[in-house]
């Protein structure tokens, strides 16, 4: 019995839509701490420190992560020399049954399922990434006189060369197997022979082995008379379109094409490599940024434009390359060194606060990716260091190295490299594309801007003043 006074509760009915509304909050809520948990895990995941600046700046920078500070000589090379010592660890130099993963016994009598050991990777395999490698430790050897970074190369195309005979012996009983060196034996895009062809070339004019020429020629006739090529002359794939261009082909092709220039001497050489450069950028520079988009296709009028922070710098990449050795009086050099300097330009302008560039370099909410950061710290350092650029790009090089050795890790691996990727046609794929610290694109263009920005504080007197660097020729 109610008290007097007292009111009985009214029992009203159930609100559905207000229990409906409470539901899709509650979903939505644990869909976003999902999405934030998947981003967390693949996110690298390096201690975040506080920021570092040097002890005479009168406000350093305490931002976490940060490192406003000039690396030395001995900083660099313990970074670069702890992944030689990855690779060194990593490689078997040795076959298998690839049925069984037994070791071969001898490489005498081939058999279909013969083939290099990858169970720990491609170290031992004929690919574009381990040609950037190859290429990375020999640059090292030739900036800091250390030895053990060029052997690594030279024992790694001996063992391509002491067991090419076999495995060209089971291609032509087998067909060309994917464990035999199928990309060197059945070239079919330019991935499969100009990066690695370029760093053959650079070994060769060290060792002047005689077992390399011959594939040499064989790459060069690929890329300059059977690869697909547009009928202005333009390399291009044929996927996922008949007429197709991605930026990745720059340095598929630029490096080797200027490596054949300065080993023969022909100008066609240079010729070829300058019209690829000029080609590429009127189809996938943006002349507003001097940004690179990531793919082109004949058949779009209006194709999407996604600025992939690799693609870009596999560009730059590819210029610095060509202007390395391009020689002086070649009549298009000029333009080709107008575009890499529009393309630092362009780079510099999107670094992040951090010294990193993004996945996506136009798009602040994808992630610091480091390959491309890589990539872009070596070219622009080259660029310094070699004049095309003023010494007022010097320390975007600087910050770009510091902050990249961070994500090198003690085991020599290095975080937050974007794994293998496609040309696509949404934000989607790019923003979601996993990281993986053995991805073999970011080893060797570390190795290079490690390398490059060792010579570049060498080659500078570095002042300190108003809180920054200023970066000043060494009076010879």
């Amino acid at each position: 019995m109610l008290r007097k006074g007292v009111v009985a509760p009214m029992h009203r009915p159930f609100d559905f839509a207000q229990g409906r509304r409470a539901g899709l909050i509650l979903i939505s809520t644990l869909v976003a701490a999902t999405l934030i948990a998947v981003a967390a895990a693949q996110a690298p995941s390096s201690p975040q420190g506080p920021g570092r600046s040097d002890p005479t700046f009168a406000q350093p920078s305490i931002a976490p992560g940060v490192d406003y500070t000039v690396p030395t000589e001995a900083e660099i090379t313990q970074a670069l020399d702890r992944i030689r010592e990855y690779f060194v660890r990593s490689t078997p130099y040795r076959l298998v049954d690839t049925a069984t993963g037994q070791p071969l016994g001898s490489a005498t009598t081939p058999t279909r399922t013969a083939g290099i050991d990858l169970k720990q990777g491609e170290f031992n395999d004929w690919t574009y990434s381990m040609g950037v490698v190859l290429a990375g430790m020999l640059h090292v050897t030739d900036v800091t006189g250390d030895k053990r970074f060029e052997d690594y190369t030279r024992k790694n195309f001996d063992f391509i060369f002491t067991n090419l005979d076999f495995f060209r012996r089971q291609a032509k009983e087998f067909g060309p197997q994917p464990y035999g060196y199928r990309r060197l034996l059945e070239m079919r895009e330019l991935d499969d022979c100009g990066a690695i062809g370029a760093a053959l070339i650079k070994t060769y004019k060290r060792t002047k082995d005689a077992r390399f020429k011959p594939v040499i020629d064989i790459v060069d006739d690929f890329v300059s008379r059977k690869m697909t090529r547009m009928p202005d002359r333009t390399l291009a794939r044929t996927r996922p379109h008949p007429v197709s261009m991605w930026v990745d082909d720059m340095y598929m092709s630029i490096p080797f094409l200027a490596q054949m220039g300065d080993l023969t001497g022909d100008r066609k050489y240079f010729d070829d490599a300058a019209l690829q450069v000029v080609q590429y950028a009127s189809r996938l520079m943006n002349p507003a940024t001097g940004l690179f988009d990531h793919s082109w296709f004949a058949h779009e009028t209006a194709d999407p434009k996604f600025y992939w922070g690799r693609g870009a710098g596999w560009a730059m990449m590819a210029m610095a390359e060509l202007l390395s050795v391009m020689p002086d009086s070649h009549p298009r050099r000029a333009e080709v060194l107008e575009l890499f300097r529009r393309g630092a330009q362009g780079a510099a302008g999107v670094q992040s606060g951090t010294g990193f560039w993004h996945q996506i370099l136009d798009r602040e909410d994808s992630y610091l990716e480091s390959s491309a950061t890589a990539m872009f710290t070596f070219a622009i350092a080259r660029g310094v260091n070699r004049g095309w650029l003023q010494p007022v790009y010097a320390p975007i090089a600087q910050t770009g190295w510091r902050a990249l050795e961070k994500r090198i890790r003690p085991d020599g691996t290095i975080e937050g490299t974007v794994v293998a990727t496609t040309a696509a046609y949404d934000a989607v794929y790019y923003f979601n594309r996993p990281t993986d610290p053995k991805a073999f694109q970011g080893f060797g263009a570390t190795l290079m801007a490690g390398a490059e920005v060792l010579a570049m504080i060498r080659n500078f007197d570095i002042e300190k003043t108003l809180n920054t660097y200023h970066y000043r020729p060494k009076k010879r």
